[in-house]
């Protein structure tokens, strides 16, 4: 068999090098209307995978198989063309302006496609802002920019991820972040890419763009394609930045005197001699962002390079909290032969990443509400009984440090080393059949470490001493092989695509923590460690291997059509519902060129599509949930040694687990207007996700606690409109705007065995926030109804939901929903001459949110400081108030309610450029292609009533089900940065 198969791929390879044997050279020089050349347009010979760039003069140098051949010439902005060589070698191209963009090309799966003929619903994003605004993260370049594509930073924490929901989530437990595909390779985590590297950004929204992508789709495609060479001059190009953040919102806490006074409303005794702090501005600091590139680029038309290195660094608004990454990357493509193309793409990065404890209370040394919480009368530091520096203690509850213990009390920190690329072979058979193959790697290496000395904390002095150490590898391999057919026959164009791809994720972590260290703080490692208090690896692994088909055709752009499948199999179900099978179609139909709509002069362009699919998600699977595993318990050893103890799952293993299946219908519509100054886009949807994992609660006596199991289903329907315009364009000045708004409601429409779920309980309350039913929203709250204040007796009055006279959870209901109503961005772009300024609005409407830091601010249950709106409370009888009594060690007041539901509705100025561009004369005689400088600010302003620092965050942000809760969570800066961009 293998000499068979050598035997055909070496007549494929001498077939193919006769073909091509006959190669001519042929020059020339492109322009546009109006004389001007075009660096960097591209030249294709049509059939094959050869081609090259202008340089900087416009000129280009190509190969092509013979004289006959047909050249493809395209520059983004301009018409393409197609120019028969007629076996000329010397040619000058001359390209029109084309104001609607029908013949950008978009990347979509697998493949490209003019935006003109997309059938699907496909957000492109562009990078320009990202070289002229400092973005840390590929996500944060999709913020307000694209309809439908909800993206919230739930964590202002440096190096925290953003939260991306595309149509609105789908799931509860399997995760609803999209599939990032950085150069054919899939991930779902891009904060270690580096964002100055990104050449185009596409979205893949519908069922139908997503479902080459099969059982990791649902959730959307956000397709990353990054910078290559270009054929001519090499160029030089370095970027840089540096800013400060602070805090944009502060929140007012009692002085020493208000503090003094509520205490001894409760009982407690405050001395009000000593040492005063103000711990909100010890704890919220200044930060600082920085960012340095270097790049280089070029090489001719048979080799070319990208090359790049970057430091990023940003320190947050609390300390230690700062994210350090040393990136590099090399992209190569060389054209071994005109038949043959081979394609390099490699990353890697080096993140250093320190944390700080948030999301929680100050009762358990959580850093933003120990802020608040803090006694305004007590200092940073105090001496214990053998003279020794520690960090103080709430004088009323043993073991509260006070919050500088949580920032500089441990010594911790992780790193992680990333290398992500692959290998990309290109080989022309016919002039009309093309075979790829890929292999792509994904590595990663972690390790984390954390130490507490045993003086200066109550956690540390408790255990003489504590310190933990982690390590994990994760590496990932890819392998993909597909052939592609393209065959055009007058004005009927046709392509096929087939293929099969291998993926395998093998991962393993290996943990240890001890306590009783020496009398020494300098000696932090575990092997110092007197008790080893717990350790164990782990190693788990699962593997994908896919089918997958495509045809394409298209009648003179005017009749489209596209077909998908892509089978897949999952090693992570069991083998009875290993295979998910995931079919998709989509038509459109250009309107605009038919003759009836010819003498419309107003509309450019008008096109109607629809698409149906269907696509998976095992994100968030467990790798062995179908089969559940064995543990192993340390027990004494005995003699001889007979091994540990085993302990069955905690859940039932369920051999019918099945994918989760999200089939989604979408229709919609694109129009240009007046030579395409107004561009509309419009799309409505219907998504609905059938076998919804849960886990699912079983009674004692099954001896597990719960069964995963296919147990639900879940509703997403929505509108979204994309609008562009040309505002002016005259002279030298020109003013274009981008508006999206995008409207979903979700639903979930069935829950099968058990009825109701609850989610995101918070320190010191029985109940949970969130509920999950049949007919309300993710991210529903559920509670008390708060009627007010009684003015007798100072204590909140809920309502008896039930009528029974006594209040019991039976009158818990609905608060309200965490999902907007409808979510938008608006992005100005105003130029004149080498000046130019932009700013995008961002902004939800609708949302709630739970602000459970009131719960601590406003509770008054304990010897917390709480902040200024407690000055309101009741304190006499017939007094009319919105703020109860205080009541030490009492919460009843501060239960789970609507008291602590918020309008989160927001408007926020994302973030505002000026830059100004160095005049072509100047730069050149500077020896400079390009320079510019630029001047931005971030999350400027914020418009919203909602009482917390920030609308945006969430302190469960890793669940589907829990959003919009405000617990102590690390806010989002204001930041304000200065940056240069240079090219040589």
């Amino acid at each position: 068999m293998a000499k068979k198969l050598t035997f055909w791929m070496v007549w494929l390879l001498l077939l193919t090098g006769a073909v091509h044997a006959q190669d001519l050279t042929v020059r020339g020089v492109i322009r546009d209307q109006k004389g001007e050349v075009l660096p960097g347009a591209n030249v294709r010979v049509k059939g094959t995978t050869q081609g090259t760039a202008a340089d900087a003069s416009g000129a280009f140098t190509v190969r092509v198989p013979n004289g006959q051949a047909t050249l493809v010439v395209s520059f983004t902005g301009y018409l393409s063309q197609e120019i028969a060589l007629a076996g000329r070698t010397q040619i000058d191209i001359v390209l029109a302006d084309d104001q609607t963009n029908l013949n950008e090309v978009v990347v979509i799966g697998y493949g490209t496609q003019k935006r003109g003929d997309l059938t699907t619903s496909i957000a492109t994003v562009s990078t320009k802002d990202i070289t002229e605004r400092p973005i840390l993260q590929a996500a944060q370049a999709l913020q307000g920019k694209a309809a439908g594509v909800q993206v919230t930073q739930p964590s202002g924490k440096p190096g925290a991820a953003l939260s991306i929901r595309v149509r609105g989530a789908t799931s509860v437990q399997a995760g609803n972040e999209p599939l990032y595909v950085i150069d054919g390779v899939p991930t779902t985590d891009t904060r270690d890419l580096n964002v100055n590297d990104i050449e185009s950004m596409q979205v893949l929204k519908d069922a139908s763009s997503a479902a080459i992508y099969g059982a990791r789709a649902a959730n959307g495609v956000v397709i990353i394609t990054t910078k290559r060479g270009k054929a001519g001059d090499s160029q030089i190009n370095f970027s840089s930045y540096y800013g400060f953040s602070d805090l944009s919102k502060k929140i007012n806490v009692l002085n020493p005197q208000q503090y003094a006074d509520l205490m001894g409303e409760m009982g407690y005794k405050v001395d009000l001699t000593g040492p005063k702090t103000d711990w909100t501005k010890e704890v919220f600091q200044s930060g600082q962002n920085q960012n340095y590139q270097l790049s280089f680029s070029g090489g001719t038309d048979k080799s070319r390079y990208f090359v790049s290195g970057a430091i990023t660094k940003d320190d947050g608004i609390v300390k230690p909290a700062s994210y350090k990454r040393y990136s590099f990357r090399m992209n190569l493509d060389n054209q071994v032969k005109s038949w043959f193309k081979l394609s390099t793409n490699l990353m890697y990065s080096n993140v250093s990443l320190k944390d700080v404890k948030d999301n929680n209370n100050a009762g358990r040394n959580a850093v933003i509400l120990g802020a608040l919480g803090a006694p305004p009368t007590m200092g940073i530091y105090e001496k214990d009984s053998q003279g020794r520096t520690r960090f103080t203690m709430n004088p009323n509850k043993a073991g509260w440090d006070n919050p500088l213990a949580a920032i500089y009390g441990p010594t911790q920190g992780s790193r992680d080393n990333r290398l992500l690329g692959n290998v990309t072979g290109d080989l022309t058979l016919t002039k009309n059949l093309f075979v790829r193959s890929n292999f792509g790697v994904d590595y990663l290496n972690h390790k984390y470490d954390y130490y507490v000395d045993y003086i200066q904390t109550t956690e540390g002095r408790n255990n003489h001493g504590l310190a933990q150490s982690e390590k994990s590898n994760s590496f990932t391999y890819l392998w993909e092989n597909t052939v592609n057919y393209e065959k055009s026959i007058g004005k009927h164009t046709f392509s096929a695509l087939a293929g099969m791809t291998v993926q395998d994720n093998k991962w393993n972590t290996s943990y240890i923590a001890g306590r009783d260290f020496p009398e020494d703080p300098t000696v932090k490692t575990l092997n110092a460690a007197n008790v080893i208090s717990d350790a164990y690896t782990t190693e788990t692994e699962w593997f994908l291997n896919s089918y997958i088909g495509r045809v394409m055709y298209n009648y003179d752009s005017k009749y489209l059509l596209t077909a998908n499948f892509r089978a897949d199999g999952s090693s992570k179900l069991a083998k009875n519902h290993r295979w998910g099978y995931f079919p998709s179609v989509s038509a459109g139909w250009r309107i605009s060129a038919e003759p009836f709509m010819q003498n419309v002069k107003a509309i450019n362009d008008l096109k109607l599509r629809g698409s149906w699919g269907q696509n998976g998600n095992q994100e968030g699977l467990s790798n062995y949930a179908s089969y559940g595993l064995n543990g192993y318990t340390r027990r004494t050893p005995t003699d001889p040694p007979s091994g540990p103890g085993i302990t069955r799952p905690d859940y039932a293993p369920n051999p019918d687990l099945k994918w989760e299946t999200t089939t989604q219908t979408n229709i919609g519509i694109d129009l240009a207007l007046f030579n395409s100054r107004l561009t509309v886009t419009a799309d409505a949807y219907l998504k609905k996700t059938k076998d919804l994992l849960l886990n699912v609660p079983l009674p004692n006596t099954s001896g597990y606690s719960y069964i995963p199991r296919n147990s639900g289903s879940i509703e997403n329907k929505g509108l979204e409109f994309v609008v562009s315009s040309v505002n002016m364009d005259k002279g030298a000045f020109r003013w274009t705007t981008d508006f999206n708004i995008a409207f979903n409601r979700n639903k979930i429409t069935n829950l099968e065995l058990n009825n109701i779920y609850r989610y995101a309980a918070v320190e010191g309350r029985s109940d949970q926030i969130i509920i999950l039913q049949k007919g309300l929203a993710l991210g529903t709250f559920y509670g008390y109804v708060a009627e007010g204040v009684d003015p007798e007796t100072g204590n909140m009055k809920y309502k008896d939901v039930d009528g029974n006279g006594q209040l019991t959870p039976s009158d818990r209901t609905v608060l309200g929903s965490a999902q907007p109503k409808f979510t938008y961005g608006m992005n100005n772009n105003l130029s004149y001459k080498n000046w130019s300024l932009s700013f995008l609005f961002q902004g939800s409407y609708g949302n709630k949110a739970f602000n459970a830091s009131r719960l601590e601010t406003e509770g008054m249950y304990d010897s917390k400081n709480q902040s200024t709106e407690v000055l309101r409370r009741w304190k006499t009888p017939g007094q009319i108030t919105d703020i109860p009594k205080a009541t030490d060690g009492n919460v009843y007041n501060s239960m789970i309610s609507s008291r602590f539901v918020e309008d989160a509705s927001y408007l926020r100025l994302k973030s505002a450029t000026l830059s100004y561009g160095l005049d072509k004369e100047v730069a050149n005689r500077l020896k400079l292609a390009r320079a510019s400088v630029y001047l931005t600010a971030q999350n400027l302003f914020t418009l919203t009533k909602y009482k917390g620092f920030d609308p945006e965050v969430n302190a469960f942000n890793g669940g589907g089900a829990t959003l919009g809760i405000d617990y102590g969570t690390y806010p989002v800066a204001r930041a304000f940065i200065v940056g240069l961009n240079v090219s040589f």
